[in-house]
C-alpha cells in the first residue's frame, strides 16, 4: 500500500483532519469521501493509480478524525465552504481536479457550479442527488426533526475489530477480508472500555430538516464549465437506499443533462462503494480522463 501522511488544519472553527499521498510537488488531486466514511476510503483507489499525484482527502466534519460540530444538525452549505476553504488553503490560486464520491459527489457537483474557475476537471462517483421532495412535505419533515431532537443520537459500539470488519462486509459483501481489515482500522477507533466506537458523529443520523429541491442542484450543475466524469456503479444500492423506484433512469438522465461537458462510465460489478469493489478499473477511468 502507499503511504499516507496527516495534516490537520484549523478549517472555519474546526479541527480537519487531512489525508496526504505522494509527493506534495506532483500535481494535485483532491477527493472527497461519502456519508458514514473517511478519507483512507480511497486507499485502493490511490494505490493503483501509475502516475504520480499529490492526493489530497480531508474528513469531512464530524467524520473520520475531524472535530465534530458539537451542534445537533449538519447542513449542507457547511460542507460547500468547508471543501471552498481546504482549496484556498492547499491550491489558493491554481484550478484543481476534484473527485467526490456519494455526499462528496453531490457536493463537489453543487461547487463547481458556484465556483466553476476553481475546477480543471470533475469527477463524480455516484453523486446523484437526493430523491426530489415537495413542499407539502415540509411540515412533516420539520416535525420528524424536532421529534428527533429529543432523544440524544447513539452510535452503539462494537466488541471487536472483527466485528467492525463484519459490519463493513455486511453493507458491502463484495469486501474482502484484507481490505475489510484495512478500512476497520480507520473507520472506528478503540475506546477505554476496549470495545471500538465508529469514527462518524451519530448526530448524521438525524433527518435534515430541509428539503432537497433538485431544481437547484440543476441550476448549480449548469454553471459547470470544466469536462466532467460521471460514473455509476452497475449495481448500485442507491435505488435500495432511497426506497424502491425513487430514482429510475429517465430522472438521472433528466439531471445528467444539465452538464454540459459531461462523460458518463458505468463500472459493472460494482456497488455504490465502487473505489472498494473496482478500483483498478476506477483509477484507470480517472486517469485517463484527467489526461485527456
Amino acid at each position: 500500500m502507499k503511504p499516507s501522511r496527516s495534516d490537520y488544519l484549523n478549517i472555519r472553527g474546526l479541527r480537519y483532519h487531512v489525508r496526504h499521498w505522494g509527493d506534495s510537488q506532483a500535481p494535485k488531486l483532491f477527493m472527497v469521501h461519502g456519508w458514514m466514511d473517511i478519507s483512507a476510503s480511497f486507499q485502493f483507489v490511490v494505490d493503483c493509480l501509475r502516475k504520480e499525484w499529490h492526493v489530497i482527502a480531508p474528513d469531512w466534519r464530524g467524520f473520520g478524525l475531524t472535530e465534530r460540530t458539537r451542534g445537533d444538525t449538519y447542513w449542507f452549505p457547511d460542507y460547500l465552504a468547508d471543501l471552498d476553504a481546504l482549496l484556498l488553503h492547499y491550491s489558493p490560486e491554481e484550478s484543481v481536479n476534484l473527485i467526490g464520491h456519494s455526499l462528496g459527489g453531490n457536493v463537489v457537483g453543487l461547487y463547481a457550479g458556484v465556483r466553476p474557475h476553481r475546477i480543471a476537471r470533475l469527477v463524480n462517483l455516484e453523486g446523484f442527488g437526493m430523491p426530489s421532495t415537495v413542499p407539502e412535505q415540509a411540515p412533516g419533515r420539520f416535525a420528524k426533526w424536532l421529534d428527533e431532537l429529543q432523544d440524544k443520537p447513539f452510535m452503539r459500539p462494537y466488541a471487536t475489530l472483527d466485528d467492525v470488519m463484519a459490519r463493513l462486509q455486511k453493507t458491502n459483501p463484495r469486501l474482502s477480508r484484507e481490505r475489510a481489515a484495512f478500512l476497520a482500522g480507520h473507520w472506528a477507533m478503540q475506546n477505554d472500555d476496549g470495545a471500538w466506537d465508529i469514527l462518524g458523529d451519530p448526530v448524521h443520523k438525524k433527518v435534515n430538516p430541509m428539503l432537497y429541491r433538485v431544481e437547484e442542484a440543476m441550476a448549480c450543475w449548469s454553471q459547470i464549465t470544466a469536462p466532467v466524469l460521471w460514473v455509476e456503479a452497475a449495481e448500485t444500492d442507491i435505488w435500495r437506499w432511497f426506497g424502491e423506484n425513487t430514482l429510475m433512469r429517465p430522472e438521472i438522465e433528466r439531471r445528467i443533462a444539465h452538464i454540459r461537458n459531461v462523460r458518463t462510465e458505468i463500472i459493472p460489478d460494482a456497488g455504490h462503494m465502487l473505489h472498494h469493489d473496482q478500483p483498478e478499473l476506477l483509477a484507470t477511468l480517472i486517469e485517463s480522463f484527467l489526461e485527456e
